[in-house]
């Protein structure tokens, strides 16, 4: 991170909070109260420049300090053999990362899976995207994310229609993050009715931001495009199958002249030298950002810890059996968002430090207005060749 960016403590801990709400989660969020100390690369309040670190506690440790003990135990002593027993797990769970993991690692404990596999890490994802939200905000890059749909359920809000600060006031209390009023308490009861029946749900998050300059990620190298950088950041997050940029999935079975965001020259309300009609691109072509709204869907698939099991085996034995249950959540969609949207404020806040570095918050803001006024003003420059043959003028501006 950039010397000189303000840091919000309060913000970081409103979103560690907020990734601990939603109908549907769990007993853990009744157990944890997350907050987010910083432990270096902040002085009085403002970065140094330095590595950040961030340290979340778990409460709840001291229930599991013999069983998750780094030295070795003494399992013939009392107080650890009852600990032991209690946390055993002897059955895998079908969707989840026990099965490949175990066997992957030659684990004898299915735990050393578990615990590591378990979305519990994503409170330090969140921590860490509230910074990258505060770093963007300064740039004037705003971000939001909102549940479009739980299981077969969805909204009909249609967000191009909202700019994201309304949108961000109408998710605020809502229990699971959704813009829809009216469609919410269905999702609720849907919710209610699947945790009744000892099963479990998925969704679809959105996050879309505003503000970006144009041209961040390439197409010159398959890893640095963003749209691909964006999917495996959000297929990162645990449960989550599918990630779409715009209207990827309906594109895919339409013809290009109703697919493709045809360019009109710029009007007054414009902030470059053309405009759309259409952003069915999402606000990524050719693996950067065009200059429209950055549009990003992610789905997540059903949690695999069930109350009332799958068909499953034992280990090791391997034998027929039902899936392990361990306090979990019916539909954790609501907080998913919150990780989401960190995630995506990551991958923004790292594709504008490759493109326009800076040590301090002042160098990176400056090249980012310099950039977005060129691109403002780019057609009134008269080239005669592209970058190579820019005008007198233009060069000594940047003089």
């Amino acid at each position: 991170m950039p010397a000189g960016l303000s840091v919000d403590m309060e913000f970081i801990n409103a979103e560690m909070a907020r990734r601990q709400k939603g109908y549907g989660r769990g007993a853990r969020q009744k157990i944890e109260t997350d907050t987010a100390k910083i432990l270096s690369g902040v002085r009085h309040g403002v970065t140094t420049g330095a590595p950040i670190a961030l340290l979340v506690a778990n409460r709840d440790f001291e229930n599991w300090n013999h069983v998750m003990s780094v030295t070795p135990v003494d399992e013939r002593a009392d107080e650890v053999a009852t600990q032991l027993a209690k946390k055993e797990i002897k059955r895998f769970r079908p969707g989840h990362a026990d099965l490949a993991g175990t066997m992957k690692f030659r684990q004898s404990d299915i735990r050393d899976v578990l615990e590591r596999a378990s979305a519990r890490e994503t409170a330090a994802r969140v921590a860490v995207g509230a910074l990258c939200q505060q770093l963007l905000a300064e740039l004037r890059v705003e971000i939001a994310a909102h549940v479009t749909q739980v299981g077969e359920i969805k909204t009909s809000v249609n967000s191009d229609a909202l700019d994201l600060y309304e949108l961000d006031t109408l998710t605020e209390d809502s229990e699971l993050f959704c813009a829809d009023e009216a469609t919410q308490p269905a999702m609720m009861e849907y919710i209610k009715k699947n945790w009744q029946d000892g099963d479990s749900l998925g969704g679809v998050v959105e996050v879309l931001a505003d503000g970006l300059p144009i041209g961040l990620g390439s197409y010159t190298q398959w890893d640095e495009k963003l749209d691909g950088q964006l999917a495996q950041a959000l297929m990162s997050v645990q449960a989550f199958k599918a990630v779409e940029i715009g209207d990827g999935v309906a594109c895919a079975g339409l013809p290009g002249s109703q697919v493709h965001d045809a360019l009109y020259p710029g009007d007054d309300e414009s902030r470059f030298p053309f405009t759309r009609k259409t952003n069915h691109a999402g606000g990524i072509e050719g693996g950067m950002t065009n200059g429209e709204r950055l549009k990003v869907r992610a789905y997540m698939k059903p949690l695999p810890t069930l109350r009332k099991g799958l068909p499953s085996l034992s280990f090791p034995e391997y034998q027929a059996d039902t899936a392990h249950y361990e306090r979990s959540d019916v539909c954790a969609i609501a907080a998913a968002s919150i990780v989401c949207k960190a995630m995506v404020a990551f991958v923004l806040t790292r594709a504008i430090l490759n493109k326009f570095g800076g040590d301090t918050m002042t160098d990176l803001a400056r090249s980012v207005k310099q950039f977005n006024d060129d691109c403002a003003a780019a057609g009134s420059v008269k080239s005669a060749g592209g970058a190579a043959n820019a005008s007198a003028e233009v060069e000594a501006e940047l003089e």
